[in-house]
């Protein structure tokens, strides 16, 4: 038997736009799976001020992931907090981490609103390898000085161990963007500390050479780092799925999974046959967190012939047995259930209004 579960972030337009944008779009295989699949669960509601996004919480929970809440903390309170993810991320980048407690921290670029600061989306730093060292080699010196180890990983993602932060309560990147970050800033142990570490790094970038290249370039500076993803040293617990296409910032989780392969393509999916697959369709993200709408459709039709409709066809001629299809938004999760037996049902047409709110 072969199963691909297909997680597709912000496939779920947002309310006030979905009829509109449905109009636009003509997606006749991936319309026939949801028309034709059954519901799993009722849309789930996620809180507005959840610390993960919806699609994070549930690829998260599919692993087992190490808890990380303070002591005291009540029953699933760690729930609330970033996803443990940091030894995980630093070991599929080649790090070592044998002990103590890690994380992630990403350079970023933080927008003055009128009355409070906004964090904007972390992918449009688009820093190079170069530059990125430029700014940790100026940064190191201050983590230093505080007992924080700081750890180069990419140009995207470096590390900190802070053992005695254990159960600070952090967001990721993507929950926070584009929303005031006072909301999302770390809550806890250890958090006073961070906020003060942070704004020596704020001041020490403000005037760096390479921000004022940046600003004469056009592009945003680099004036602060977010802080996210908590993990205390400890060994994956290895899982049943055969995980593809993890996306950035939760590529560690392929070390909790029975393999995990980067830049799948679905033909070359449906060819191996997973017993039970992971596919992660991350395209949607990009667009759904800066408001592109105009570029959302234009993924989500792209999709469509390069995911869906090779889907349904591998059902149809039996080289796929079953498919779930999960897909949320900020606050939302739709589960769908999808077999070979369900898209025999012809009278039911081919329809996208799973999708509405």
């Amino acid at each position: 038997m072969s199963h691909l579960t297909t997680l597709l972030p912000f496939g779920l337009p947002p309310p006030e736009l979905a009829r509109d944008l449905l109009r636009e779009l003509k997606l006749p295989a991936f319309a026939t799976l949801m028309a034709r699949a059954k519901k799993e669960h009722s849309r789930q509601e996620f809180d507005d001020f959840a610390r993960a996004l919806p699609h994070e919480m549930w690829l998260s929970s599919q692993f087992s992931l190490p808890s990380f809440a303070p002591v005291s903390a009540e029953p699933r309170q760690d729930a609330h907090n970033s996803p443990a993810l940091a030894c995980a991320a630093m070991r599929a980048l080649g790090l070592s981490v044998d002990e103590g407690v890690w994380f992630m921290l990403h350079p970023a670029h933080i927008h003055i609103a009128r009355d409070h600061l906004v964090l904007t989306d972390i992918r449009q730093i688009g820093l190079s390898e170069s530059d990125a060292r430029e700014l940790f080699d100026a940064a190191a010196p201050l983590f230093a000085e505080e007992g924080r180890p700081l750890l180069y990983g990419n140009a995207n993602t470096w590390f900190m161990r802070a053992d005695d932060w254990q159960g600070l309560i952090t967001s990721t990147p993507d929950a926070t963007c584009g929303h005031n970050i006072d909301i999302w800033m770390p809550q806890g142990d250890g958090a006073q500390a961070w906020r003060k570490l942070q704004n020596e790094v704020q001041m020490l970038w403000f005037a760096h050479p390479l921000n004022e290249r940046r600003e004469r370039q056009g592009k945003q500076s680099v004036n602060s780092l977010w802080l996210w993803g908590g993990a205390a040293a400890t060994a994956p617990t290895v899982g049943q799925y055969e995980a593809f296409n993890l996306p950035d910032g939760f590529v560690g989780l392929g070390q909790y999974a029975k393999a995990a392969h980067a830049d799948a393509s679905v033909a070359g999916i449906i060819a191996a046959k997973p017993g039970r697959g992971l596919l992660v369709l991350d395209q949607l993200i990009e667009p759904a967190l800066t408001g592109e709408w105009s570029s959302w459709l234009q993924e989500l039709q792209t999709l469509e012939s390069t995911c869906f409709a090779p889907v349904l066809q591998a059902m149809q001629q039996g080289q796929l047995d079953s498919l779930s299809l999960i897909i949320t938004d900020s606050t939302h999760v739709l589960e769908l259930a999808a077999s070979r037996l369900s898209l025999k049902k012809f009278w039911l047409k081919p329809a996208l209004t799973r999708l509405l709110p």
